[in-house]
């Protein structure tokens, strides 16, 4: 079991290897991390993210800030594929087209939220925080589900367990940016995590 913050420093120069054992498939899609590896990822904030038994998982903040994995890459036109499991606490969620890799936060990147609990659970569990309310907020606890997540010019669609919960217009981050896994509480895993360029 090793702690994936402790790779931050090492992965500054290994950017060139970008995939680290993963490649495109013959489909187009490429796996950022699997049951077979976790693959390469920044870190950003503190959370105590480990590697064990082929899940990637998190359960601890370590400070007050949140804590996100980084990808290495920028996308601009993509699909994601992401499979997860969260507890009835679970703060968490993908960003994407992150303005920035140092810095990830819903006001630069779009955030496609995990947050059964959350206040305002119109930009809970489904929904992309600040662009597409979800009505109704569906559950993600307690189980595994999988993301569908398609990044298309200004067209974003959310799909969760084969429910479409989002789909929406916005022009607001239209460049290239880094994909974001966040912890913010409770249980997080996830076991798998693809992207497709389109």
């Amino acid at each position: 079991m090793k702690k994936i913050s402790t790779l931050a420093a090492a992965l500054i120069g290994a950017a060139a290897v970008q995939y680290a054992g993963f490649a495109f498939g013959d489909d187009g899609w490429v796996t950022l991390m699997d049951q077979s590896g976790k693959g390469e990822w920044g870190e950003v904030g503190k959370a105590n993210w480990t590697f064990k038994d082929g899940l990637l998982t998190a359960d601890k903040l370590d400070g007050k800030d949140l804590g996100y994995l980084v990808s290495k890459n920028s996308y601009k036109d993509f699909q994601i594929r992401a499979e997860f499991w969260v507890d009835d606490e679970a703060n968490s969620g993908i960003f994407i087209r992150c303005a920035q890799a140092d810095k990830i936060d819903s006001k630069i990147c779009y955030e496609v939220n995990i947050f059964d609990k959350r206040p305002d659970p119109s930009y809970g569990t489904g929904a992309i925080v600040d662009t597409a309310k979800v009505d109704p907020m569906p559950k993600a606890g307690g189980k595994w589900n999988t993301y569908e997540i398609t990044a298309q010019g200004p067209h974003l669609t959310i799909v969760l367990n084969g429910q479409k919960t989002a789909d929406v217009q916005d022009s607001r981050h239209l460049n290239a940016g880094p994909i974001a896994l966040q912890y913010g509480s409770g249980v997080v895993k996830f076991r798998k995590v693809q992207i497709k360029p389109l």
